[in-house]
């Protein structure tokens, strides 16, 4: 099978898992977060946005190496990473349980500390489970890891509803949350047929080491993000407000599928172009045009239909959602037009061109929201989400360092008649005037055309 035909079909099932997912997720967090409360879930949510980021420092970005290395399979490097992560999990989670009262002065939400205290536990897990599931995604094995995953998130719902009814509170969706967790650890080790055992070559470690911790620099700078919500939301508007915004965020993730699997597969497609300029440059120009035509249909309608559906559906106390689901819609909007750009500087081994993007991101961000949350509330969050989008400068201007630039004219075209029809309530309709150029032009129907034909020729693929 081609290099093309294998990342198509891998997407397929990357894109099918996403689609389900959503679907199963929207039907899950609008039962969640109806039962147990904004507060509630904003506890849950603050809890797990901590854990997240612990999570991303803890692994150092081992899992990427294991994927993106060249060369054979090596049994070794599978087992090197699992006595890394090992330990790593191990370390973190017990300098995570020691900072719990730091965390809980800081943020002063009540029930933090208890919370935070069995999901921190389930840090060696989480680690350990990015071993096979990066054996799995080397081999482009998408349609195992889609179902994993699809499962995990299946047994979330069950357990965390069935709590959820019963009066549990946050402890609904910590313990459906564990059980996911498990049952995932259990299942990639099965599919990938992988057995770990203890293995230490100094000289590995330092090959390993010396690509992950530039690579996991970046995430560690960039995963901030996941900080601004539970720290500085919940400091300066409570745990409501960050249930508020956890759920907007959520939302448009689910929406979002399309850019979430395309950046997946990407590591591992990418990674077979290295030295190929003129068709790295290509695969980013298709993916922006991609993740815009399939990605802003669904953030316009949902916000169109917000002031409608969160009342019926989540209930009438979720209804301040609506002040930042535009700006949170917009930011993942522009995030799919260079999505593909730190994919290719990570392929190229220019991770610490990344992490200085990723590093001005967050200074507009963080610093902005300091600044706008505690004297807007929470469209001072969302107004930090339209600082931060200058950043996105400094990735072009080292993509175009590195392989030339893609072209943009079509793709940005797109992105901002979707970015102007997600503010009809705020501007006014005269916003959604660009939806219809957009609708009739022969070129968006050429590539959506052309890239239904790519899927559907990929499923049929031997």
């Amino acid at each position: 099978m081609s290099l093309r035909n294998q990342v198509m079909r891998g997407g397929t099932f990357l894109v099918l898992r996403q689609g389900v997912g959503m679907a199963i997720g929207l039907g899950g967090v609008l039962l969640l977060t109806r039962t147990i409360g904004p507060e509630n879930y904003g506890l849950y949510a603050a809890t797990f946005g901590i854990f997240w980021y612990i999570q991303i420092l803890s692994q150092l970005g081992i899992e990427v190496y294991v994927v993106r290395r060249e060369g054979e399979d090596n049994s070794e490097i599978y087992h090197q990473a699992f006595t890394l992560l090992f330990f790593l999990g191990l370390g973190g989670m017990l300098l995570a349980l020691l900072a719990i009262p730091l965390l809980q002065k800081w943020e002063n939400l009540v029930g933090f500390s208890s919370v935070a205290r069995v999901m921190f536990l389930g840090l060696p897990v989480a680690l350990l489970s990015q071993v096979p599931l990066a054996r799995l995604e080397r081999h482009l094995d998408y349609k195992r890891v889609a179902l994993i995953e699809l499962s995990g998130q299946i047994i979330y719902y069950i357990v965390a509803l069935s709590l959820a009814f019963r009066g549990a509170g946050v402890w609904a969706p910590v313990t459906g949350w564990w059980f996911q967790q498990v049952q995932t650890f259990l299942l990639l080790y099965g599919s990938a047929s992988y057995r770990p055992r203890f293995y230490w070559d100094l000289d590995l470690v330092k090959q390993m080491l010396g690509y992950s911790i530039g690579f996991s620099a970046s995430l560690w700078v960039w995963n901030l993000r996941v900080l601004v919500n539970p720290l500085v939301v919940g400091r300066y508007a409570g745990a409501e407000a960050v249930g508020y915004v956890a759920l907007a965020i959520r939302l448009v993730e689910v929406l979002s599928f399309v850019k979430t699997a395309t950046w997946r597969l990407a590591i591992a497609a990418l990674a077979r172009l290295q030295g190929d300029a003129p068709r790295l440059r290509k695969a980013v120009t298709e993916g922006m045009g991609l993740q815009i035509l399939a990605l802003g249909p669904l953030l316009v309608a949902f916000n169109w239909l917000a002031p409608w559906l969160l009342p019926l559906l989540f209930g009438s106390r979720w209804l301040p959602v609506i002040d930042v689901s535009a700006f949170i819609a917009l930011s993942y909007l522009s995030n799919a037009l260079f999505n593909l750009h730190s994919s290719i500087l990570y392929v190229l081994q220019r991770n610490w061109e990344v992490t200085v993007f990723h590093l001005v991101h967050i200074v507009l961000f963080v610093g902005s929201a300091l600044v706008l949350v505690p004297r807007l509330g929470l469209v001072g969050y969302g107004w930090a989400e339209v600082v931060a989008l200058a950043s996105y400068a400094v990735i072009h201007i080292y993509l175009v360092r590195n392989i030339g630039s893609p072209d943009y004219r079509v793709p940005l075209l797109w992105w901002a008649a979707f970015a102007a029809a997600l503010f009809v309530y705020k501007l006014g309709w005269w916003t959604a005037i660009g939806l219809v150029p957009v609708f009739i032009w022969p070129k968006t129907h050429q590539q959506v055309r052309e890239y239904i034909k790519s899927f559907k020729a990929s499923t049929h693929a031997g």
